[in-house]
C-alpha cells in the first residue's frame, strides 16, 4: 500500500473512505469501474474473501491463491465502457503493476462485469502479463 492511510487503488483518497468500506461489506460498489479499483485494492491488501465474494459464480474459481511474495502498487485505469449507475454490464481496461521475486512486472487487462441483484461482478477479463 503507498501509505497506511491512501487507498492502494490510488484515488487519493483514505483507504477507509475508499474500499475499506466495501472489503468489510459495509457499501457495495456503485460502478463497474468501482469494483474493479476495490478488487485491486484486494489483491494489495490480500483479501481473499472479498475477491472471491465479487467474482460472478458462474465463473469464479475453485480456488484463489493471491501469491504473498507479489506486492501490488500501481493501478492505472485506462478505459470504461458502460457499468455506470444505471447499466446493468460494462468493460474496465486497467494496467496493475507489481514485484515479486522475479522481479517487477505488469498486468493488462480488459475486464467485464455484470450488474445483478444491485452489485456489480466480475466476470472474466482478456489478460496479458507484461
Amino acid at each position: 500500500m503507498p501509505a497506511p492511510d491512501r487507498c492502494p487503488c490510488l484515488s487519493g483518497d483514505p483507504y477507509d473512505a475508499c474500499c475499506g468500506p466495501l472489503h468489510r461489506g459495509d457499501a457495495v460498489a456503485p460502478t463497474a469501474e468501482q469494483l474493479m479499483r476495490s478488487r485491486y485494492s484486494a489483491f494489495a491488501v490480500g483479501d481473499a474473501a472479498y475477491l472471491r465474494a465479487t467474482w460472478h459464480p458462474r465463473t469464479r474459481p475453485r480456488d484463489l491463491d493471491l501469491g504473498p511474495d507479489v506486492r501490488w502498487y500501481r493501478l492505472d485505469v485506462l478505459a470504461t465502457a458502460g457499468g455506470g449507475p444505471f447499466d446493468t454490464t460494462g468493460t474496465v481496461e486497467f494496467r496493475a503493476h507489481h514485484r515479486g521475486p522475479g522481479g517487477r512486472g505488469s498486468l493488462h487487462e480488459v475486464s467485464r462485469f455484470v450488474r445483478e441483484g444491485g452489485a456489480w461482478l466480475y466476470v472474466d477479463g482478456d489478460a496479458t502479463d507484461d
